[in-house]
C-alpha cells in the first residue's frame, strides 16, 4: 500500500524523511505477528502508529485496545490486564476478565510501557514468550493470542541499567523498533499541520481560517515544540478563538507561544548509548553552574590586578595563595602541600611582565574537574557529591565510569 494513501487514511501530515521511515517500518512489519516497540516524545502520536499495524494485519477484524500503563494505579493493574478471581482481594466481589483474555486475537497497545511495575512486567514477558497467563488470585494457567505493541517516550535501555526495566522483556518487545521523529525535527511539515488545524477549527467555529506572515511563519517553525503535534494542535485552536485579526504576525505569533529557554549546547559525548532529555539537562546545569563560578573568578581577580596597578604599595604586603592555600579556602585542606601563604617581591615592576597562560576550554575536562571537586568536597560521599553538583545520584555514577574517575 502506498505510503500517501495510508496518511490520507489515518490523517497524517507531512512529508519529512523521518516520518516517511517510521510509516514505511510500521507497513513492513504489519502482516506480521512481531512485537513492536513504538518509541516518541509524548505528543508526537504513537497510538497512530499501533492503529495502522493493527488495521494492516491479519487481526484487523478482531479487537484492539489501547492501554495507558501509567494511568492505571500499580495495585490493580495486573487485575485490569490479567482479571481476578472473586475474593482474590479487597472489592473483588466477582470475577472478572482482563484485557489479554478479551482481546484474545487482537491486538493491545501498551502506551507507556516503561511505568508498569516490575511484577507485572515479568507477567508480560510470560505472555510474549508463551501466551500464558493466571489470574489474580488463581493458579489455572490460561493461554491468549494476542499481539503486543508498546510504547514508550522513554530510553528503556536505560531503565535496564538502573533495574527499574526488566532487560529480557525489553529485547522481547524491541523485537521491531520504530521511531517516530519529534515536530522540531520535522520542520518542513510544521506549516502543513498548522494550517490544517486552523482549516478544521474555523469550520468548526464558523470563521475564517487565520494566515500567517513571512514572520509569523519563521516563528512558528523554529519554535522547539516540547509538546509536539498536541501542542501545534491545541496553539493552532487558540489562535483561531481568541485572534481578532485573521492576519498573524510575529510579534502575534510569540504572543501565543510559551517562553521555553532551550539551550542548544551539544550532547557530551564519550558515553555508551543515548543520553536522555532528563540527564541532558542535569548536565547542562553542571556547565552552567561552572561557567558562572568560573566568571565569578575571573571578574575578582580582574579587580585584583587594577587594584595593584593602581596601588602598587599593596603588592608589597598582598599575600599570594598557593595552590594548597586556595585548596583550603575552598574547603578542601590537603597534607601534601605546605599551606604558607606566598609573598610578591618588593620590586612591582614585574606586575608588566606577564604571560598568557593557555587553559583547557574542553567542555568535559571542565565537567570532570567539578565533578572531581565535590567528591573531595564531601569524601567520597556521592549522594553529598551530586545534591551539590544539581544531578541524580544515578547520573554522578554513569559520570564516575565515563570518565574513569576513582573515588
Amino acid at each position: 500500500m502506498e505510503l500517501q494513501s495510508i496518511k490520507n487514511r489515518f490523517g497524517i501530515i507531512g512529508n519529512s524523511p523521518g516520518l516517511n521511515h517510521a510509516l514505511h517500518v510500521a507497513v513492513q512489519v504489519a502482516n506480521t505477528d512481531l512485537s513492536v516497540l513504538i518509541n516518541g516524545e509524548s505528543g508526537v502520536g504513537k497510538e497512530v502508529f499501533s492503529q495502522i499495524i493493527h488495521s494492516l494485519s491479519a487481526r484487523k477484524h478482531n479487537p484492539f485496545i489501547a492501554v495507558n500503563c501509567g494511568a492505571i494505579p500499580e495495585g490493580t493493574i495486573d487485575s485490569e490486564l490479567f482479571g481476578h478471581e472473586k475474593g482474590s482481594f479487597t472489592g473483588a466481589v466477582d470475577s472478572r476478565k482482563g484485557y489479554f483474555e478479551t482481546v484474545n486475537g487482537g491486538t493491545i497497545f501498551l502506551d507507556e510501557i516503561g511505568e508498569l511495575p516490575l511484577g507485572t512486567q515479568a507477567r508480560l514477558l510470560r505472555v510474549l514468550e508463551a501466551g500464558e497467563y493466571i489470574r489474580v488470585g488463581s493458579s489455572k494457567v490460561q493461554k491468549t493470542d494476542v499481539r503486543v505493541i508498546a510504547a514508550t517516550n522513554k530510553e528503556l535501555i536505560e531503565y535496564t541499567q538502573t533495574n527499574k526495566f526488566r532487560e529480557d522483556l525489553y529485547y522481547r518487545l524491541n523485537t521491531v523498533p520504530i521511531r517516530v521523529p519529534a515536530l522540531r525535527d520535522r520542520k518542513e511539515d510544521i506549516y502543513l499541520l498548522f494550517r490544517k488545524f486552523v482549516t478544521d477549527f474555523a469550520d468548526r467555529y464558523k470563521g475564517t481560517p487565520v494566515q500567517l506572515d513571512e514572520g509569523a511563519k519563521d516563528v512558528l517553525i523554529n519554535y522547539p515544540w516540547p509538546g509536539n503535534v498536541r501542542e501545534l494542535k491545541n496553539i493552532a485552536e487558540q489562535i483561531s478563538v481568541l485572534s481578532q485579526d485573521k492576519s498573524i504576525n510575529a510579534i502575534t505569533m510569540k504572543s501565543f507561544l510559551p517562553e521555553h529557554n532551550y539551550s542548544r549546547l551539544p550532547v557530551l559525548a564519550g558515553g555508551a548509548g543515548s543520553v536522555s532529555q532528563s540527564e541532558f539537562a542535569n548536565e547542562r546545569d553542571i556547565l552552567y553552574k561552572l561557567f558562572f563560578d568560573m566568571k565569578k573568578d575571573v571578574n575578582e581577580l580582574k579587580k585584583m590586578f587594577f587594584d595593584l596597578l593602581q596601588n602598587p604599595d599593596i603588592a608589597r604586603h598582598a599575600p599570594v595563595f598557593n595552590d594548597q592555600s586556595f585548596a583550603e579556602l575552598n574547603g578542601n585542606p590537603s597534607n601534601t602541600a605546605s599551606s604558607k601563604p606566598v609573598f610578591l617581591p618588593h620590586n612591582t615592576d614585574m606586575i608588566d611582565h606577564h604571560e598568557d597562560v593557555e587553559e583547557s576550554l574542553s567542555i568535559m575536562d571542565k565537567e570532570k574537574e567539578l565533578i572531581i571537586k565535590a567528591l573531595k568536597k564531601h569524601k567520597g560521599k556521592r549522594k553529598d557529591a551530586s545534591l551539590d553538583l544539581g544531578i541524580s545520584e544515578r547520573t554522578l555514577y554513569r559520570k564516575l565510569k565515563e570518565y574513569d574517575i576513582e573515588e
